[in-house]
């Protein structure tokens, strides 16, 4: 066994790696970039080395970097994570001609497998399953869209090296078949440094369904039951859960007996994911391998009782495995929550910043621990109070895990765990997640992968949170002001007579758009537990556990328990709750009425400019001062969690002004373009 590994990564799957190396009694090196020096992995490994600029390409993406490391280090092995180099060929070969363990598979099958369109080759080699699609890398748009016209839309088109929803775009077509190509080789160059794409059909209605494999060097290999990932935004996955609700136990076996032939076929050894798209009539196709640990293994580890990452590390080191097929468990039920720094209200726009407030729920779940007995709640993440969201990688925050003993009782879980998930200085998809939870289709595993671009056509908006009770928040409010008018009564010294005094008929103002508030009437008295609120004609007895100052609180209301989050914003009250969020002002009548004729402020007209929707790196501006434009033109390109995003003009207009420089950091709203 090693005495000393390095994780050549960064962020929640380096802190997942340290975790089971320490429990392993294996010493481990960090490694950072300039953007990561204060990170948590730093923090948590035994020893940190420097290896460059912030950008990827420059740091983590520099195989000579990492191998440097080792040597000065004297690390054996290298984890490489997900993403990065975990899935460079190149990478797992340097490393084994410089003595070095890669904690991954063989080069060999990363060649076979990591490649998408050398993998769709051995797999119809393998006589599987695989979907109609062209095989050989495309050189020109132009070609693209001719292919795409061949096998007939929707195609799939997608990057050879991609993984993450990068490089991936579907084409319904001729335009977006062009743009898209360029687009997919644009980013794969990027983020991968291969920009060789490939097409196939798009298989409509599908559910994503991936088998978990594991094998080591003596040719065993097993199936560790599937994941479901049909909840995707963009291609994105954004909810997982173990096991599926949609296949059966004949269509499971099925799947995990064609994907360990797979993986025997290429010699696979370590942690691997086979990933199916399954029709509705449970026929399923080989879509790739990704020949490294998922983002999404946690689910796979509470359903199972397995730590994948310490099964890679006795793989890695020459060990078999030590147990069979026969011995994989199916217990309970797992879900995942990625938990991003995104802004679900604003198109999903990557949010960057610093961590001002980060309190995630109570943990009775730990990577590289047994499972709980009846489950319990689980924090993957790379993040601390205090701490940066670069621009520079990805934008997830932490994974947010839970095992329940059925699926109801996960869901039920995961929305507890979500309301108790404190985080302030960057926005978060939290309400999104509460949102897609609360679905009836979700609840009742009525879905597929065109689940969110089916029922959020739109976008995500305000009025798409579902809450069965939101007078509840109204209560909530009401009994926290009834809280501070109580300490307000308490202190000392106060005038005879002009004292604060407490009554029992109020107004909770409920902020609208445009001034256009909502004004309900209450009642708040004390009682036997704690505050009594009537709202309307529904009575809400309230007992929780909220100090001043805070922002979690939970309790019971009408004896069941909850929790909720709510703060102080000078006279408001923040308040949410299941992913729905209010603001409250809980007033006396007379001055809820003199509230109403308050002039409301409206906003400075910016219909002449052209904003940053997002904080990023502002990589190009296309037009000059002068130019006319046309709506739907491509203006300037923002560049932000490795995402390329374009800014197109939203009418027909003139260029004024040019108000930011290529290359400028840009912050959110920060003017970019002044039309005449």
């Amino acid at each position: 066994m090693f005495t000393k590994i390095l994780i050549a990564n960064r962020g929640e799957i380096a802190c997942r790696v340290i975790k089971t190396a320490k429990k392993m009694g294996i010493a481990t090196v960090a490694v950072y970039s300039e953007a990561d020096r204060d990170a948590r992995h730093v923090e948590l490994a035994d020893e940190a080395v420097f290896i460059g600029a912030a950008p990827s390409r420059e740091s983590y993406l520099v195989a000579d970097k990492i191998i440097a490391a080792c040597k000065s280090t004297g690390a054996q092995a290298v984890h490489p994570g997900y993403g990065f180099l975990s899935e460079n060929e190149g990478f797992a070969r340097r490393l084994e001609e410089e003595g070095i363990t890669f904690i991954g598979p063989k080069h060999y099958s990363i060649a076979a497998m990591g490649d998408k369109i050398a993998s769709k080759k051995l797999a119809l080699e393998a006589k599987v399953n695989t979907i109609p699609g062209w095989n050989e890398a495309i050189e020109t748009p132009e070609r693209a869209v001719e292919i795409a016209q061949g096998i007939g839309y929707p195609v799939m088109i997608k990057a050879s090296a991609g993984g993450g929803g990068k490089g991936l775009r579907v084409a319904f077509n001729d335009k977006e078949a062009f743009e898209g190509f360029s687009a997919c080789r644009n980013e794969a160059r990027n983020s991968f440094g291969d920009d060789r794409v490939f097409i196939e059909k798009f298989v409509e209605s599908p559910r994503h369904i991936e088998i978990q494999v594991l094998g080591d060097a003596q040719g065993n290999c097993v199936y560790l039951n599937e994941r479901e990932c049909s909840i995707q935004r963009r291609h994105q996955k954004v909810i997982e859960e173990a096991p599926s609700p949609f296949i059966s136990d004949a269509t499971r076996k099925a799947m995990g007996e064609q994907a360990v032939a797979l993986a025997k076929a290429v010699r696979y050894q370590s942690a691997g994911t086979v990933e199916f798209v399954v029709g509705k009539d449970q026929s399923f196709y080989f879509l790739e391998m990704n020949t490294r640990l998922q983002v999404e293994h946690p689910v796979t580890e509470c359903i199972t009782g397995l730590d994948l990452v310490e099964q890679m590390i006795r793989v890695a080191a020459g060990e078999p495995l030590g147990f069979t097929q026969a011995d994989v468990k199916r217990t309970g039920w797992a879900m995942e929550c990625r938990i991003n720094a995104e802004d679900p209200f604003r198109g999903f726009l990557p949010s960057t910043g610093r961590l001002v407030r980060y309190l995630p729920p109570a943990q009775t779940m730990e990577s590289a621990q047994p499972v709980p007995e009846g489950g319990g709640v689980r924090v993957d993440t790379g993040v601390y109070e205090g701490g940066e969201i670069p621009m520079y990688y990805d934008s997830m925050i932490a994974k947010l895990i839970v095992h329940g003993v059925d699926r109801n009782d996960a869901i039920a879980r995961m929305r507890e765990a979500l309301n108790g998930f404190v985080i302030r200085g960057v926005s978060s998809n939290i309400p999104f997640q509460a949102a897609l939870l609360a679905h009836p289709k979700f609840v009742s595993g009525d879905f597929n992968t065109g689940f969110i671009a089916e029922n959020y056509p739109k976008g995500f908006r305000a009025e798409d949170v579902p809450h069965d009770d939101p007078d509840f928040l109204v209560a909530l409010a009401a009994a926290v002001n009834r809280r501070y008018l109580g300490r307000a009564a308490g202190i000392s010294g106060q005038l005879p007579g002009h004292g604060v005094r407490i009554g029992k008929d109020y107004v909770a103002v409920v902020r609208g758009e445009a001034g256009a508030h909502v004004h309900k009437k209450l009642q708040t008295r004390l009682s036997d537990t704690g505050i009594k609120v009537t709202v309307g004609e529904r009575v809400y007895d309230l007992d929780g556990d909220w100090s001043f100052g805070g922002i979690r609180a939970s309790g019971t209301c009408n004896g069941r328990p909850f929790t909720a989050q709510i703060e102080r914003h000078g006279l408001w009250l923040s308040v949410s709750h299941n992913g729905l969020a209010i603001d409250v002002q809980v007033l006396r009548a007379r001055a809820a009425e003199l509230l109403r004729v308050m002039p409301f402020k409206v906003p400075p007209d910016m219909s002449k400019f052209l904003l940053s929707p997002m904080p990023g790196l502002l990589a190009d501006v296309v037009v000059k001062p002068g130019q006319t434009v046309q709506a739907g033109e491509r203006l300037a390109v923002i560049e932000a969690m490795k995402m390329e995003n374009i800014l197109t003009a939203a009418q027909e207009g003139v260029v004024a002004e040019i108000l930011a420089t290529k290359g400028e950091s840009l912050s959110v709203d920060q003017p970019i373009i002044r039309f005449a």
